[in-house]
């Protein structure tokens, strides 16, 4: 896909929150993001997430890294939607079995991708959590 392919989301205002404890996935998806116009921001962990929309931040959708240091990415799914964040959550993980993969999915998540994340992998968690992108 050439640039002049990608979709600029820009106009359409989406907020993404990048949860993720390693700095290269940090920047890969915050480039991702941004190379289809979708501002964001990036915390290290789930209790990084919980606290920011603790303070009233809100997002369109979180990219949530499953394995992180203090509160994890299941967990961090399950107090968010305990919180009745209504986010769309995208599970994003090197490594996961089926019954890790159950597990995350069962505490909130709307889609599941496998890292690392690409422009198509990005592409397909917004079509599929209905964010209508026009490619």
């Amino acid at each position: 896909m050439t640039r002049e392919e990608l979709p600029n989301l820009a106009e359409s205002k989406l907020t993404a929150l990048v949860v993720d404890d390693n700095f290269v996935n940090q920047s890969i998806h915050q480039k991702l993001l941004a190379r289809l116009g979708i501002q964001n921001d990036v915390v290290c962990n789930g209790k990084e997430a919980v606290d920011a929309h603790c303070s009233g931040r809100n997002y369109d959708l979180i990219l949530m890294d499953m394995d992180m240091p203090i509160m994890n990415g299941i967990q961090a799914t399950k107090r968010l939607r305990e919180m009745g964040i209504e986010s769309k959550i995208a599970g994003v993980t090197t490594r996961a079995n089926e019954g890790e993969k159950k597990e995350f999915m069962e505490a909130g998540l709307n889609d599941f991708q496998e890292k690392p994340l690409t422009i198509s992998k990005l592409l397909s968690i917004l079509h599929k959590l209905d964010f209508y992108v026009q490619t």
